[in-house]
């Protein structure tokens, strides 16, 4: 394994106490070099295509990335694995997906690789059609993978002695499963408790709990069968599901026979050449990480708690398969802001997909690496995306002129790009905001957008609209999918003739005020020099003049009056950005001139 830094691999600016990406490749570089040294480092995420795949579930993908990424900038060897836990079983039908109705309750039970996918769908199954839409996803953010598909590896026979080895020690096992075991005494039927910090700690409002849709969500741990407990669970000959109880298990001749609960199906065959089942989850998760060899694998919050399966599978992979168990650092819930127009397409679960129409990449990566991987965070389908990109604006100038800070800077270079080079970016990225309020006045026609924008910065025209894609194209797909109709921005078409008659002498003058300097002041700044000078002129002052208390009340009444005519309403995009769109004859027409 190649440890000299390779010449073109980006570095990213050196560790901090703050950067706990650079932390983590620390503690798995030394781990691997201590479990193998000589191989590549292998990091792991696991996702199962049961639904759409949100952008809680990304964050299992994008924490062992970034520290995939950073141990790459190092020069060493890394393999990424993604588990599609594509044998899962279908548990229920999704909420708000399009293409299905109720008739597909009938494939509960199945492989998610056995079920239809939706109705109109190019995909031949259900989980080849939600894997798709991530597989886009990260290609688009530059993450490097080798998926492995469980539905192959387990009709393949891949785990064929780790599943005959399961089932040796099955006693001992049930023994490891025993010790978190604990019984409903108040119900009486033996179910599992839920654990205190499970119970602790649910999802707020517009929290995507990160660990649902992988394979970590399945929590059946293989006992309740009468005839005792056996960690591998046949999909029915008779109709493909799991629902089924394994009756019999000779270890010498791995002749086992089971009956299906769902169709009365039953069969005996050898294990040792059967393919059609699986290993349960808190045995093949454990299983896999001493097959894979994996250093580095982040799980949910509720994969933490007593009894859970990261808990119990440290036990089971270094007692039953001679493992060690992972680094796996807790990883906490992703929020969403703004999720009303993401309901009735979505079931109200935005994916990577859909971030990803509205922000770029690299701002996207941006919120998952600034972040500690057990830090909650937000990111913004509503107005709060303008800041977001403020935000991110203003990290970039700070990079430019050397103040950033260390971890902050470590944050940007993690963003932008990775190991295998730079992302693609906007060449000229003017403000989002201000995208947005352009595209939101023109409704997108090309031509109006050119010239609003050429007309920002005068002295430095556009000269194509590439210059501002993709983030134009992100601002407007974000004022198209996320803004209501009722929000959005329509210019009058007509003065508004009973205003301009109704008003008192000092409005008429701010009025006056502002048509005399529209054509010296027709430029971003300019305008915005003038619609916060014209009320301080009015008070007797310099238009650079600091504003006080009762100033900014009066700037206040001049915006809300400027909007009144221009728009219909008391509020709107930036006043200078709404001026340069309506352009200057229709200005003066609209305010009366």
């Amino acid at each position: 394994m190649g440890r000299s830094r390779k010449k073109d691999v980006p570095i990213v600016a050196q560790s901090t106490e703050a950067d706990w990406v650079s932390r983590f490749a620390d503690d798995v570089i030394a781990e691997s070099e201590r479990r193998a040294p000589g191989k590549p480092v292998v990091v792991a995420s696991g996702i199962s295509p049961s639904g759409p795949v949100h952008l809680g579930n990304l964050r299992e993908v994008m924490t062992p990335h970034l520290v995939a990424d950073e141990i790459r900038r190092r020069g060493y060897e890394v393999r990424h694995l993604i588990s599609w836990d594509d044998y899962d079983r279908y548990r229920k039908v999704p909420n708000g997906v399009p293409g299905i109705d109720a008739s597909w309750a009938e494939h509960i039970g199945r492989p998610l690789t056995s079920v239809p996918a939706p109705a109109g769908s190019e995909y031949p199954n259900w989980a080849e059609h939600f894997k798709a839409a991530l597989i886009g996803s990260l290609a688009e953010l530059g993450i490097e993978y080798d998926g492995i598909s469980q539905t192959e590896q387990y009709t393949a026979g891949t785990y064929r002695d780790q599943i005959l080895h399961a089932m040796r020690h099955r006693a001992d096992i049930d023994a490891i499963l025993g010790r978190y075991r604990t019984k409903d005494k108040a119900a009486g039927d033996g179910t599992a408790k839920t654990s205190a910090k499970q119970q602790q700690k649910k999802p707020e409002d517009g929290e995507l709990e990160a660990a649902e849709g992988s394979g970590a969500a399945e929590e059946d741990d293989g006992s309740g069968g009468s005839a005792g407990y056996f960690p591998y669970k046949p999909y029915c000959g008779g109709c493909g599901k799991d629902l089924t109880t394994v009756t019999a298990y000779d270890d010498d001749t791995t002749e086992l026979t089971y009956t299906c609960t769902a169709c009365g199906f039953s069969e005996t065959v050898l294990l040792s050449e059967f393919n059609r089942g699986k290993l349960v989850w808190k045995v093949d998760w454990p299983m896999r990480w001493a097959y894979e060899g994996v250093i580095f694998e982040p799980s949910g919050v509720d994969h933490s708690s007593p009894g859970s399966s990261f808990v119990v599978g440290g036990q089971i992979v270094r007692e039953i398969f001679d493992g060690v168990q992972p680094i796996g650092p807790m990883y906490a819930f992703v929020g969403i802001s703004g999720m009303a127009k993401m309901s009735s397409s979505k079931g109200g679960v935005p994916t990577p997909a859909d971030a990803l129409k509205i922000m770029e990449a690299p701002l996207l990566r941006w919120l998952y690496a600034r972040r500690r991987p057990n830090q909650s965070f937000k990111i913004a389908f509503d107005q709060e995306i303008q800041r977001l990109y403020d935000e991110w604006d203003a990290l970039e100038r700070k990079v430019a002129d050397g103040s950033v800070l260390p971890a902050d800077a470590a944050a940007y270079g993690r963003a932008t790009g990775t190991a295998a080079g730079e992302l693609p970016r906007t060449a000229r990225p003017l403000p989002y905001r201000t995208l947005a309020s352009v595209v939101d006045i023109t409704a997108g026609a090309e031509e109006q957008t050119v010239r609003i924008l050429s007309e920002l910065d005068p002295d430095r025209p556009l000269a194509s609209l590439d210059e501002v894609r993709p983030r134009l194209d992100r601002a407007e797909n974000w004022i198209t999918t996320q803004v209501p109709a009722e929000a959005r921005t329509v210019v009058r078409d007509e003065p508004d003739k009973e205003l301009l008659g109704s008003l008192d002498e000092q409005s008429a003058e701010s009025l006056r005020l502002l048509l005399a300097g529209l054509d010296s002041h027709w430029s971003l700044d300019g305008l915005t020099t003038l619609v916060y000078g014209v009320p301080k002129v009015l008070a007797g002052l310099e238009a650079d003049a600091k504003p006080t208390p009762e100033l900014k009340v009066a700037q206040r009444t001049f915006f809300a009056l400027l909007y009144r005519l221009l728009v219909g309403r008391d509020t709107g995009p930036r006043l200078p950005t709404l001026l340069l769109a309506v352009g200057a004859d229709r200005v003066r027409r609209l305010l009366g001139a």
